[in-house]
């Protein structure tokens, strides 16, 4: 038997009995003849009453003592659960994220692992202790503090510890089943899928879908690390995410694989900006210095009497304030009317791999979404991807409308969501 990695969300460490339950996940997989490693994130909903803690004391924390802050979550957590494994007759080991060696840039409350250096992890379980490792969290590479990777970055950390280690397997344990073709908790009779490519998981990850991060799969890929989602409240055996089916599994790609949508992003439009070259490098320049991610970009035609266009582009709303304040800097110098935000937007997306290879796909999209009433603001697609913006107050609805357009509806019992948030 090989190596392990196990990571637990927030939902199934949420209390004492949890903690317990996962303690024997942890202590069977030992006696099964693995070698465990554990990346554990802040019970239930920590982290974020350590957000409003903050919010309370300073409405704009300094980016290093927010880390300290939020890093204290997880330390909780592990802590907690090497001692209900000591309790089960096993030893087991916790490491803070410097200590087991992850390695980041130095972007306070979202940096990038730069290199995993897991020596005391490797002592550990050639000790044969289990090894515990407080995810989301590492330590930065120049100046030695303590960083967050992000939320959700306790995945990254679960596959970044599985490539260094060469694990056989990360297996991500949430509050569902696996990975669905929908949000359970918006399409109640959205399927589980058994394997999915590392590809279309990429993109349901990049379009909202809250089972896995975007970071993890990249990082999964990269290094070919096949996670295996699965719940720890149930036994089920879950959802494959890989190159290709574990195992003597032989699944067929699907020609769509999912719907997702995701609620947590704006939309800047930029009215009245110069159609000459230089104007839109100068725009997203800004965004880019300024450390902001953007998504969904449109540059209308330019009017032909003004030789004025619009530009509108979506970001996550955390980032809008600072969007714009970088923008209203470029005014004068560009030369735009104004600047429109909107933060009651969500975005949908149909994903699939064989979609490139079935025509009628997108017109069948845009008609379910039309016979749902919903209008669409911003198109992008991908070759496995199509996204479109539209109401935030219609997203539900459209979701539904799509999932059932294609298929996708399941005809056994409703997908179950054990803990509540997903991860």
């Amino acid at each position: 038997m090989g190596l392990v990695v196990q990571k637990y969300g927030g939902s199934s460490v949420a209390d004492a009995e949890g903690i317990k339950r996962v303690a024997k996940r942890i202590v069977d997989a030992k006696k099964n003849g693995h070698q465990v490693v554990v990346v554990v994130s802040a019970m239930g909903d920590t982290t974020d009453e350590l957000i409003d803690l903050a919010g309370q004391v300073s409405p704009i924390p300094a980016g290093r003592e927010f880390d300290m802050l939020l890093t204290a979550g997880e330390r909780i957590s592990m802590a907690l659960l090497a001692m209900a494994i000591k309790n089960l007759g096993h030893n087991a080991q916790s490491f803070t994220g410097s200590q087991a060696g992850v390695i980041t840039d130095s972007v306070h409350n979202k940096a990038r692992i730069i290199d995993v250096t897991p020596g005391r992890i490797r002592t550990a379980l050639d000790e044969g202790n289990i090894a515990i490792v407080a995810g989301f969290q590492g330590v930065s590479q120049d100046k030695k503090d303590i960083t967050t990777l992000g939320r959700g970055g306790s995945d990254t950390t679960a596959v970044a510890l599985a490539a260094a280690l060469n694990a056989e397997v990360c297996e991500i344990y949430t509050d569902v089943d696996g990975v669905f073709t929908a949000d359970p908790r918006v399409v109640t009779k959205a399927r589980k899928i058994d394997w999915i490519s590392f590809g279309d998981m990429l993109e349901l990850a990049s379009s909202g879908s809250k089972v896995l991060l975007h970071r993890c799969v990249e990082y999964a890929r990269r290094y070919n690390i096949p996670i295996h989602v699965r719940s720890s409240f149930s036994g089920l055996p879950g959802t494959w995410v890989s190159n290709e089916p574990q195992g003597d599994r032989k699944v067929e790609q699907a020609i769509i694989s999912g719907v997702a949508h995701d609620t947590s992003e704006a939309k800047i439009t930029v009215v009245g900006v110069p159609d000459k070259p230089g104007e839109a490098a100068t725009i997203f320049r800004s965004i880019a210095d300024n450390e902001i991610n953007i998504d969904m970009i449109v540059q209308n035609v330019s009017a032909a009497s003004t030789g004025l266009t619009d530009i509108s582009f979506t970001l996550p709303k955390t980032e809008g304030r600072k969007a714009i304040d970088a923008l209203e800097k470029l005014k004068p110098k560009i030369g735009f009317h104004s600047l429109r935000y909107d933060d009651q937007i969500a975005k949908i997306s149909l994903v699939g791999a064989g979609m490139k290879t079935n025509p009628g796909v997108t017109a069948g999209f845009f008609e379910a979404l039309s016979d749902a009433g919903v209008n669409i603001e911003l198109i992008s697609t991908s070759e496995i991807r199509i996204s479109v913006v539209t109401r935030a107050d219609e997203v539900n609805e459209a979701v539904r409308a799509v999932h059932t357009a294609f298929g996708l509806d399941s005809d056994s019992d409703e997908a179950v969501v054990y803990g509540g948030t997903g991860r």
